[in-house]
């Protein structure tokens, strides 16, 4: 994959590395590929299914962001 062509659905390829890499985390944990993939590699596997629009996802603003922040930080508190 030396030439990348990002789907419409991706707005930088700082996105694309990003919502790949947290699929790679998935399929590394037993998650199942979702696109047929020649490659075992999850990094690989993600890649494909980012860009074969396999896998959802969303921006979440900063506002949002940070109260979901401040929740786990607050329940990692409370079980100490």
């Amino acid at each position: 994959m030396s030439h990348l062509i990002l789907p419409k659905t991706v707005d930088s390829k700082f996105r694309f590395i990003t919502v790949a890499a947290q699929r790679a985390k998935q399929l590394q944990n037993g998650a199942k590929p979702r696109v047929e993939a020649r490659s075992r590699k999850p990094t690989r596997i993600a890649m494909q299914e980012v860009l074969a629009d396999a896998v959802d996802w969303e921006i979440k603003d900063e506002k949002e962001a940070a109260a979901a922040a401040a929740a786990a930080v607050a329940a990692a508190a409370g079980e100490v």
